[in-house]
């Protein structure tokens, strides 16, 4: 009885240290490895509450779901990222504070969209946003570092790379050169994301210069022509009822166009 009983404190200890030791290597595993995707929710709701956004930026997030569409990236602390024609600086405002003080966000306009973009240079006035450096740069030669960035962000731009203006305000843009410059500029494994209003099936870039709209399978080939591999996706911004007939930045189609959202990860 007394060697059963021995036996049995020690078979109890024994089972105990294996319990810790499994608990032990088990938190140690999720500590190296990446933040979980409740984690990185709660970093963007963050972002989004922080209290010196602007009014008009809350109100356009109930038409953007800036949430959603950034959760896709994987956005961190510490990462640099360009937020490429970014107009007035909405979703670099958000990457500010996604990335944190040890990160960087270049708000890249050319002339034309710093004329357009109303709003970027007061967004950084009095040094507001400290990690987020705003350039003018001609599309075609944007002098990025290469494998300088960790995340691009082309948010409903994407087909002002294929509008070809007859009024002169537009220069032209070498569009392959574009993406070419973006994926060398990107580290390897780098992602862009990518939101654009969608075409009609088989209008390919046709509509981007007349409605400001372009087709999302022929973006889709477009960028794994250039070394992009398409990783994911989101129906959050889709509006069945649009026709995808109607011009996309202004009229009634305004904050109502069916969108498509992917995202890319560099070959």
């Amino acid at each position: 009885m007394i060697r059963l009983s021995q036996h049995a404190r020690l078979s109890a200890q024994a089972e105990g240290l294996r319990k810790r030791l499994v608990a032990a290597i088990l938190l140690a595993a999720l500590q190296l490895s990446p933040a979980a995707p409740g984690a990185r929710a709660d970093s963007i709701d963050d972002a989004l509450a922080h209290p010196g956004r602007p009014a008009a930026d809350l109100k356009r997030d109930a038409l953007d779901h800036p949430a959603d569409v950034l959760a896709l990236a994987g956005i961190k602390p510490g990462m640099t990222v360009a937020d490429v024609l970014a107009g007035d600086g909405y979703y670099s405002e958000i990457l500010s504070y996604l990335v944190g003080p040890k990160g960087h966000v270049l708000l890249i306009n050319n002339t034309a969209f710093d004329k357009w973009g109303e709003g970027w240079d007061a967004r950084l006035a009095n040094d507001r946003l400290p990690n987020v450096k705003h350039e003018t740069v001609d599309l075609n030669a944007m002098e990025l570092a290469p494998h300088s960035l960790d995340a691009v962000l082309l948010i409903k731009v994407y087909h002002d790379l294929y509008w070809v203006d007859t009024g002169g305000t537009w220069p032209k843009i070498d569009v392959g050169g574009v993406l070419d410059q973006l994926a060398h500029a990107l580290k390897p494994h780098g992602v862009l994301l990518l939101v654009d209003h969608s075409a009609k099936q088989g209008h390919g870039n046709s509509d981007a210069s007349t409605l400001h709209r372009i087709e999302e399978s022929f973006a889709i080939k477009d960028f794994k022509a250039h070394g992009f591999k398409l990783i994911g996706k989101s129906d959050v911004l889709r509006m069945p009822l649009d026709q995808r007939d109607e011009i996309t930045f202004k009229g009634p189609m305004l904050g109502k166009t069916d969108r498509f959202v992917l995202v890319f990860r560099k070959t």
